[in-house]
């Protein structure tokens, strides 16, 4: 095995050696158990950097095992994975210098960020799976990693919380399943290709592709929480808040949309998928999720739940620029990812040090939030408008594409309504927020205020988290032409994918 194969190996390490020996580790162990959390997530980082540079220069990174006649591991990099690798990598040291903030004094944070680890080993992996049969053993792997973390207060609505996420997560994985073997018995090992892989196949089986599609979908769509099979995704937010931040940001729902992603074009192939046709329902069932998440959205006084619907409304974006026939669409969706991810993780850090400084947990207990907390607010705000969509922040680049690309496919008579009612219904739930934090005079006590330090805001591991990420999303629309921007890099996904 050659450097190159070996690096994608030494990425999965960074995360899984660390974690499985925190697990080792006595509670009392915080400065080791903090060194090994940092010097492995920094580790990645700095892997993941030589690996983007390799992918970019057209370098092959691919690692197989064959495990029987016809059934391989495989690892492969290719312009997709490596920018979902990339978006973990660096949400998962920025959410680890929260997490260590957010659990300081907590207990079992040996096996918190054991499985932490393992949730992000996961995640990585199903995003280098250089086949159908390596992404859903990564998939499952993800599942069952994340279920402590949602646990982990272990009171009963966190344990009721994480069974509903096991169930809907186990069901989804198991269609997934179904369809995987379905497919590998028509087609013989699928690999995911540049262009998809199917569209050589008879004219005959073309039937059974469509419901093979429709499983895929549905074993994707629990995690992506498509509409109706989101209901789990309101339930997991008894979880800690570095775990929400995760679940949304990083690794759970956007596994489900990155795998819908894989299975369009690097499977099916965006055309062959377009002569299925099997794009419109997909992007039809986007649509409902997206108005039907942010309409859900309104009507929440709990802030992280609000935070919830939101998701089930914005990681649909992803899917509908995959169901949009052309680049522009696929653009749109594709910079989704990373945006939605810089966005989304910022609203949650921000929800965690309301609660964990002030106790805050309801929107109608945020008056005046804004001067008693003015950096965690200001991050909260960039994210918030972003979401809606306006400039410069990143989701207007977003939706933009995907405006400009559904015109371009000839679909403008109905994306287009559906990108302006979720603007002004993210509008119709975010704007109050605002108001309410920085207008509305704070009339009673906080609810359970910790004090820091004098004149501090909240600690430090825990503030500059949100800054950091707000200030992403904001440098993502603000110089979203410049070289290495994740626009960029989703350009070069979408030449390749058409041009191939």
């Amino acid at each position: 095995m050659n450097l190159s194969n070996g690096l994608l190996l030494l990425i999965l390490g960074s995360s899984l050696v660390p974690g499985l020996a925190i697990f080792f580790l006595r509670e009392g162990s915080h400065r080791l158990r903090t060194l090994l959390n940092m010097s492995g997530a920094v580790l990645k980082m700095a892997l993941v950097a030589l690996l983007t540079w390799g992918v970019l220069h057209e370098q092959t990174f691919e690692t197989r095992w064959l495990l029987a006649p016809g059934l391989e591991l495989v690892l492969h990099a290719d312009a997709l994975s490596v920018l979902f690798v990339s978006l973990s990598t660096l949400l998962w040291l920025v959410t680890t210098v929260y997490a260590i903030g957010y659990l300081e004094d907590s207990p079992h944070r040996s096996r918190f960020f054991g499985f932490f680890s393992l949730c992000v080993t996961s995640t990585v992996g199903l995003a280098l799976a250089g086949n159908l049969v390596t992404f859903v053993l990564f998939y499952e792997l993800l599942t069952l990693s994340t279920y402590p973390l949602v646990a982990h207060k272990g009171s009963a609505d966190s344990v009721r919380g994480a069974r509903v996420y096991l169930a809907y997560t186990l069901a989804g994985g198991l269609v997934l399943l179904v369809g995987a073997v379905w497919l590998q018995n028509l087609a013989g090992p699928v690999d995911f290709v540049e262009g998809g892989v199917l569209s050589q196949l008879p004219t005959g089986l073309h039937g059974q592709l469509i419901w093979i599609f429709l499983l895929l979908m549905i074993g994707l769509g629990v995690k992506a929480a498509l509409v109706p099979l989101h209901g789990w995704l309101p339930q997991a937010m008894v979880a800690p808040a570095p775990v929400s931040a995760l679940l949304h940001a990083v690794a759970v729902v956007k596994a489900g949309a990155f795998g819908i992603v894989r299975v369009v074009y690097d499977v099916y192939g965006i055309e062959f998928s377009a002569d299925l046709g099997v794009l419109l329902p997909l992007g039809i069932a986007a649509g409902l999720t997206i108005v039907y998440g942010s309409v859900r959205a309104l009507s929440q006084d709990n802030l992280k739940k609000r935070l919830a619907y939101s998701t089930v409304s914005q990681v649909s974006y992803i899917a509908l620029g995959t169901a949009i026939f052309g680049p522009l669409g696929t653009i749109g969706g594709v910079v989704h990812l990373v945006h939605q991810g810089v966005m989304k993780i910022t609203l949650f850090f921000a929800a965690g040090n309301y609660a964990e400084t002030l106790g805050i947990h309801k929107v109608s207990e945020m008056n005046g939030v804004g001067h008693r907390m003015p950096l965690t607010t200001l991050a909260f705000s960039i994210a918030a408008l972003g979401m809606i969509g306006i400039p410069p922040v990143a989701g207007f680049v977003s939706k933009w594409y995907l405006g400009i690309g559904a015109m371009e496919a000839g679909m403008a008579g109905w994306v287009l309504p559906v990108l302006i009612a979720s603007s002004v219904l993210n509008a119709a739930y975010f704007l109050p927020i605002l108001y309410r934090a920085w207008f509305k005079p704070t009339t009673t006590a906080w609810p359970n205020e910790q004090v820091v330090l004098p004149n501090a805001e909240t600690h430090a591991s825990l503030l500059w988290p949100p800054v950091i990420t707000a200030s992403m999303a904001l440098a993502a629309g603000l110089f979203a032409a410049a070289p290495f921007s994740p626009l960029e890099w989703a350009e070069l996904i979408a030449q390749r994918e058409y041009l191939r």
